[in-house]
């Protein structure tokens, strides 16, 4: 896949507009209807989707085409900028949708790498309720439930609260309560606004071990269901999302949707676990790293008016939008304690020491956008979306004992999105886009771990095929570039940048009911990622990169079987790199997922049980933490969960 070919494919399907047979909107589940989730059955193509507690798909909210989308800046909620610091729980958003390719038309000036769709859950104009308890083999408790009440006409509310008791496979605990509400309020025809708070509190969450090889290898096997923590070392911190999107018909032909969020975690204490200098025979060095209290938070949102208009079989929108989102930072003045020689099934039993902390960083940076975009559809003919911003970001950087640092950019930014129909059924697509994203921070593991990053400017090229097949069946193909500046940890253990990076690959998707009864969801990725750095001792794949990856997930519904229903998924990942200098890479993964559900009356209210295998085949190996750290893969448990609406 060279960059010609690339070129030229989108070039060629920039010369007209077309109609590109859209995927259709995931179906949210609010308060009493939840029995019915089932993210084969509901998701609209193989890019990734989050239904409640299911997920499926090649990509996830931290990893689309290779980068995060996340830290690109590509997150919305209910069709609006978002910038979440961390995401809003199964109460108040019902579902998560990745957007790539064809499936982008719609959601507005976009940036490289693809769009995170989070849908609300809005109560309705029905009362109901829901309640889910599930448990597994691990000693994991959860119990959830949702209601919605409609107070009077026009004015429905949304209460919901979980309490999970989390056991993971690495011996941590995460026990996390959570209360929130939701409302739908339509003052007027035309008028609805949507408010939302969610709170949560985590008393403790035990720092999961982070093991760090002696030299470039991979690290023995940590035991399963170990954990080598003290009891004392247990982070504390609270979690917020709030906010409220507004829609408005304000003429015929003109429209105002705007929303305003507010994200933010405080941690109490934190700590970090690192087993270092790890050796093939379990020797290490025990070190727990210990954070004062931190503060990440961020304020977003977005103002839109759009003018709409038909011409005979042509639909026009025009949209002017102000973009925003203030962020803030309160981190560093960690103190390291070191434990000295240990081994890996050694647990540490020495007294918690006191810490003595050092002056913190403060950050902050602002980021105003202003934006102008247009889209086209002419039916049986085509489809065209064209955006421009112009941003301003400014950020100062807060270092202890030194003056403020302060940096800015202002730069021009575009989009350009085109699909052609070649038959009723086939379209082409093709675009171009550029974005300013945030770097992210420093990991963990690093010597300036928690420091903010600047900004980059990032590009993207994309082209391929939407084919709707007989029935509700579609089959997407696309090739893509994705161009960044590379960052990562250099030989003093500093991140920052080493160079740029460009992501090529072949993306496809096969999703629908096959049968009546039978339903897929299939996709893949085939990326050849590169670096060009500029450091020594930089390898020509970034940390991280997988080649190859294969997921498929189908649901069958037995017809000698009422209500119950059968599912079954795989997925696999080729080889991926584990460290800069690219000597040590992670082995191929390969998992098998299995289960069921059965459909039933429960007290004449709707349930649904589901009973699931992950990882039947007991995969053991290895999840990448940033360049040469690891944590081990947990291996296999069962899952089982009642879901009834009320």
């Amino acid at each position: 896949m060279q960059t010609r070919t690339l070129i030229t494919l989108a070039a060629a399907v920039m010369a007209a507009a077309a109609q590109a047979q859209p995927a259709p909107p995931v179906a949210l589940t609010a308060a009493g209807n939840r029995a019915g989730e089932n993210a084969v059955r509901q998701a609209g193509d193989a890019f990734g989707t989050v239904i409640g507690r299911e997920d499926i798909g090649i990509y996830d909210d931290g990893n689309v085409r290779g980068f995060s989308p996340r830290v690109a800046g590509n997150v919305r909620i209910a069709g609006l900028y978002f910038d979440p610091v961390f995401f809003p729980s199964d109460r108040i958003s019902g579902s998560t949708v990745i957007r790539v390719g064809p499936t982008v038309f719609g959601s507005l000036f976009p940036s490289p790498t693809g769009i995170v769709d989070l849908g609300l859950r809005v109560p309705g104009d029905k009362a109901g309720a829901s309640v889910l308890a599930s448990v597994d083999t691990w000693g994991s408790r959860m119990i959830e439930a949702d209601i919605a009440l409609p107070i009077s006409d026009g004015f429905s509310l949304g209460l919901g609260g979980q309490i999970n008791h989390e056991h993971m496979g690495d011996g941590t605990r995460d026990y996390y309560y959570e209360a929130a509400l939701i409302a739908r309020i339509r003052p007027a025809p035309g008028v609805e606004f949507v408010p939302f708070i969610s709170l949560a509190y985590t008393p403790f969450h035990d720092a999961a071990t982070i093991t760090v090889p002696a030299g470039e290898a991979l690290p023995p096997r940590l035991p399963r269901d170990f954990w080598n923590g003290p009891r004392w070392q247990r982070t504390r911190e609270t979690e917020l999302n709030a906010g409220g999107v507004l829609s408005a018909d304000l003429t015929p032909g003109w429209g105002l949707k705007a929303g305003l969020f507010r994200s933010s975690i405080a941690y109490f204490e934190d700590f970090t676990n690192l087993l270092d200098q790890v050796r093939p025979d379990g020797s290490a060095r025990s070190q727990v790293i210990i954070d004062p209290p931190l503060l990440f938070a961020s304020t977003s949102g977005e103002v839109r008016l759009t003018r709409s208009w038909i011409d005979g079989r042509k639909t026009h929108q025009l949209h002017l939008a102000v973009r925003g989102r203030d962020a803030r930072r309160r981190f560093g003045g960690a103190a390291t304690v070191d434990f000295g020689p240990t081994t890996l099934t050694t647990p540490i039993t020495a007294p918690q020491p006191v810490a003595r902390f050092t002056e913190q960083e403060r950050d902050r940076f602002r980021q105003w956008t202003l934006a102008a975009g247009y889209e086209g559809r002419w039916d049986g003919v085509g489809e065209i979306s064209l955006g421009v911003q112009q941003t301003d970001y400014r950020k100062r950087i807060g270092l202890p004992g030194v003056a403020p640092v302060a940096t800015a950019t202002r730069p021009l930014l575009f989009n350009a999105n085109v699909a052609i129909t070649l038959t009723p059924r086939l379209a082409a697509y093709g675009g171009h886009v550029t974005g300013l994203e945030e770097s992210g921070v420093a990991p963990e593991q690093a010597a300036n771990r928690n420091e903010a990053l600047p900004a980059i400017r990032t590009r993207q090229w994309d082209a391929g095929l939407r084919w709707a097949l007989a029935g509700d069946l579609r089959l997407v193909v696309g090739l893509f570039e994705v161009a960044k500046p590379y960052f990562n940890l250099d030989a003093a253990n500093r991140f920052r940048q080493l160079g740029t990076v460009r992501n090529r690959g072949l993306e496809a998707s096969f999703s629908g009911p096959v049968t009546r009864r039978l339903s897929l969801v299939a996709g893949a990725v085939l990326l050849d990622p590169q670096v060009a750095a500029n450091v020594p001792g930089v390898g020509r794949r970034p940390v991280g990169a997988i080649s190859q990856t294969y997921t498929i997930s189908g649901d069958w519904r037995p017809p000698w079987l009422p209500g119950v229903s059968f599912d079954a998924g795989l997925s696999h990942t080729s080889s991926q790199t584990a460290t800069v200098s690219n000597r040590v890479a992670i082995p191929a993964l390969t998992f098998v997922d299995i289960g069921g559900r059965y459909r039933f009356k429960l007290a004449g209210s709707a349930a649904t049980l589901r009973i699931q295998v992950e990882n039947l085949l007991d995969q053991q190996g290895y999840e990448l933490f940033g360049a040469g750290a690891f944590r081990p893969v947990w291996g296999r448990a069962a899952i089982g969960y009642l879901t009834v609406d009320l």
